[in-house]
């Protein structure tokens, strides 16, 4: 094993540096064996570390006897380990702030595939939320896109059985090491998805499941997954963790529309009252929202549009919406057009008065 490896992991496993301080060390020292080998002096001058985390960072040799015994043993279980600065990282994370530094997977995923899409939902799923499910993945065949969910009970397992069904490939995200299965009930699963997809963790071997983990553990479905879809939920729980995440790192979320009254459904109808979410109605909405539909049509000739009868301002902002792939975040948009958002807003709703753009979840916007 290597030395970069070798620090990459230690640094991983000290108790009071997250994702983000520790991106902070990476940047101010280039290396985490620099860090390493920093005088605590130096370490300290870090915002935010103090005397404390610059003596456990001084402990080097057992951190690295740490690593040592984890790289060994998940080379012997064939689990791969990546680290955020190399290619097989996962592209989608690297720009998350609070992913995590080292990610571990076993099977055969290829994190940086071109569609991926996130499917969440409740532990007590109905017969309704499983067959929605399904249909979902079954339409998702079309698009060859990845499935992307938890392993748990009800939904999150339906989808991963699904897109095995459908012959998609899918990853099941865990909150423990990959040494282990949790649930256990799903092992048989676990292991036909190594074949088409396989199982991502930031946590090392011999870390057991535990409840503390699990909301970290949903960032990161959050994070891979182009578009993220909710089918059914409580007013409180993991799903609704994971879509506020997703709505928080400006991605598309959808929620399958559920019945009034049932606590099954009050998770879902909450993320669309609260413009957090879009309705799913069918797959049609993804495809639209992702430009996915644009992208299929590669036979038909590309469209020449004229902008020239519209007052200044709107033309200016189309003008920009079409250089820029047709579709763009509010900000961006913001920035290239120098239009304050106050008066931004104001354009772009007359331009969908006037059916030109369409709003997309996650403040984006695209031409029609």
């Amino acid at each position: 094993m290597s030395d970069d490896k070798r620090y990459q992991v230690a640094l991983s496993l000290i108790p009071g540096i997250g994702p983000v301080l520790a991106r902070q060390l990476i940047n101010h020292f280039e290396t985490p064996q620099n860090i390493f080998k920093a005088t605590k002096g130096r370490l300290t001058k870090v915002n935010g570390l103090g005397q404390k985390l610059a003596d456990l960072i001084s402990g080097e040799e057992q951190w690295l006897k740490k690593a040592d015994r984890i790289l060994e043993h998940s080379e012997k279980l064939n689990i791969n380990t990546h680290y955020y600065k190399e290619d097989s990282y996962p592209s989608r994370l690297k720009s998350i702030l609070d992913a995590p530094i080292v990610l571990y997977t076993k099977g055969n995923p290829k994190l940086n595939t071109a569609r991926m899409l996130g499917i969440v939902g409740t532990r007590k799923a109905t017969k309704y939320g499983l067959a929605q499910t399904e249909r979902i993945v079954e339409n998702a065949k079309s698009s060859e896109s990845v499935i992307i969910s938890g392993l748990a009970y009800g939904i999150d397992v339906k989808s991963h059985e699904a897109a095995l069904k459908y012959n998609l490939a899918t990853f099941g995200v865990l909150a423990c090491g990959l040494d282990t299965i949790y649930p256990t009930a799903h092992r048989h699963i676990a292991e036909k998805m190594l074949d088409r997809g396989g199982l991502i963790s930031e946590y090392p071997v011999g870390t057991k499941a535990d409840a503390r983990l699990f909301p970290a553990r949903n960032r990161i479905i959050a994070g891979l997954s182009d578009a993220l879809i909710v089918v059914e939920a409580a007013a409180k729980g993991g799903a609704l963790i994971s879509a506020n995440i997703a709505y928080s790192y400006d991605k598309p979320v959808f929620a399958v529309p559920g019945e009034l009254g049932k606590s099954y459904s009050e998770g879902c109808n909450l993320l669309i009252r609260n413009f957090k979410a879009s309705i799913y109605t069918s797959f049609k909405d993804i495809e639209e929202s992702l430009n996915w539909d644009l992208e299929s049509a590669t036979d038909s000739k590309p469209k020449v549009r004229s902008f020239d009868h519209l007052p200044p301002p709107q033309k200016k902002v189309l003008d920009i919406l079409m250089r820029n792939g047709q579709q763009m975040h509010i900000d961006e948009l913001s920035w290239q057009s120098e239009t304050q958002l106050n008066q931004l807003a104001s354009i772009l709703l007359q331009l969908e008065f006037e059916g030109l753009v369409k709003p997309l979840p996650g403040k984006e916007y695209r031409l029609v």
